[in-house]
């Protein structure tokens, strides 16, 4: 770190004299490492660097309507990939990919940049991942299942009428995602250069069709998510140590350790008929004010905070899953860690591109149409949302 730092300070040369402003949400511990990297770069390089403090739900906003009036940071760290089209098209993001060597951003993991990726243009460097995956109470799970059959097994086997074996939010699009991958589905297709294609749906069809039949399936045939279990209830259910597996996601770990629980965490099985299970990844990041005016100045802080030797520290800081394939090796030995980044790199990324917006809502409806009852005529209900999505990013 000091050698890279002593080299930024050459490579600089008059930038001392330069000073950047960082916009950030982050609080407590997290807050303190961005402190202490930016104190850190401030003493190597001589460039000074204010950290102000922004709440996360105006940071966006406030970024695109103050940008192109010189009244935005240079840096924001973080936001959230799928803002990255609406910023984008607003013309307040520089593209990154210049700043970078290749070298450099093969130390990320692949889902992380195609998540930071707009239109074909990196937009901003990430630095750490979510995503849900099967977290387990090692009270009833000591080795999480492989496959359906072992999966199945022991979710009936704890489906007891006191306790439960699996439960999730069963009609959230959301969680449900790693089933349309499985059946061969995706929200978007792509261009030839790589960018989202919204012409191009592939939630209905056969995918659509099959991923519909096994979510039902999961409440009438394998008797495992009743009705009226939403996500507060299969929350609860595992704080209060009588469920044995859940579909769930980083944020939930905390409430889970005050609880007392043992458990582990690992991707799904595969379903029935099915391939590979991956989940919807989310991934938070750095970006650039395309209006600044110290532009290398903050693109070369933007870096250290993504390099290895920061991640891990920002993992100790907050727990956030990193994206550095450097970090992750040196936090092989930490479980959590290692169940969530192996199960992100399975995932795809949400869609980043505004015609997501009209995607939530036909498919949420969908799904609690599906699971409304046994004899829900899925074809018809999954040809209706395909329908209805189309029109709406059609803007009819």
């Amino acid at each position: 770190m000091k050698r890279f730092l002593a080299v930024l300070a050459l490579t600089l040369g008059l930038a001392f004299a330069a000073k950047i402003t960082v916009w950030t949400h982050f609080g407590g511990p997290e807050l303190e490492w961005l402190k202490a990297q930016a104190a850190a770069y401030q003493r190597a390089t001589g460039v000074g660097v204010e950290v102000v403090e922004v709440p996360f739900n105006d940071i966006k906003q406030k970024f695109i309507l103050g940008a192109p009036q010189g009244e935005a940071a240079d840096l924001i760290v973080t936001v959230p990939h799928d803002w990255l089209g609406e910023m984008a098209a607003a013309g307040v993001l520089e593209p990154v990919g210049k700043y970078a060597t290749k070298a450099y951003l093969s130390d990320l993991m692949p889902v992380a940049l195609s998540a930071f990726s707009y239109q074909g243009k990196l937009f901003g460097l990430p630095m750490n991942a979510e995503s849900v995956a099967l977290i387990y109470n090692k009270k009833f799970v000591q080795t999480p299942p492989k496959t359906w059959e072992a999966f199945l097994a022991l979710a009936q086997k704890y489906t007891t009428g006191d306790t439960f074996g699996f439960l999730y939010d069963l009609a959230n699009p959301y969680f449900n995602y790693g089933w349309w991958k499985a059946y061969g589905g995706y929200v978007f297709g792509k261009n030839p250069d790589g960018s989202l294609n919204p012409a191009d749906l592939g939630l209905g069809g056969e995918p659509g069709y099959k991923a519909g039949r096994f979510i039902k399936d999961l409440r009438y045939k394998y008797q495992l998510v009743p009705e009226g279990v939403d996500y507060g209830v299969a929350d609860g259910a595992f704080k209060d140590g009588v469920l044995a597996m859940i579909l769930n996601g980083p944020w939930a770990l905390g409430d889970y350790k005050k609880a007392g629980l043992d458990f582990g965490i690992a991707p799904l099985p595969a379903p029935p008929g099915g391939r590979a299970w991956g989940p919807f990844v989310g991934v938070q990041g750095v970006v650039l004010n395309a209006y600044s005016k110290n532009k290398i100045a903050a693109i070369n802080f933007a870096k250290i905070l993504v390099r290895p030797a920061a991640q891990v520290a920002f993992n100790k800081a907050g727990g956030r899953i990193p994206v550095s394939l450097g970090a992750l090796a040196e936090l092989k030995d930490d479980p959590v860690v290692k169940g969530f980044s192996t199960t992100i790199a399975m995932g795809d990324p949400m869609p980043n591109i505004p015609a997501m917006g009209k995607v939530w809502g036909p498919w949420g409806n969908a799904l609690s149409l599906i699971t409304q009852k046994p004899d829900s005529n899925v074809k018809q209900i999954i040809d209706q949302m395909v329908a209805e999505i189309k029109k709406a990013i059609q803007g009819k």
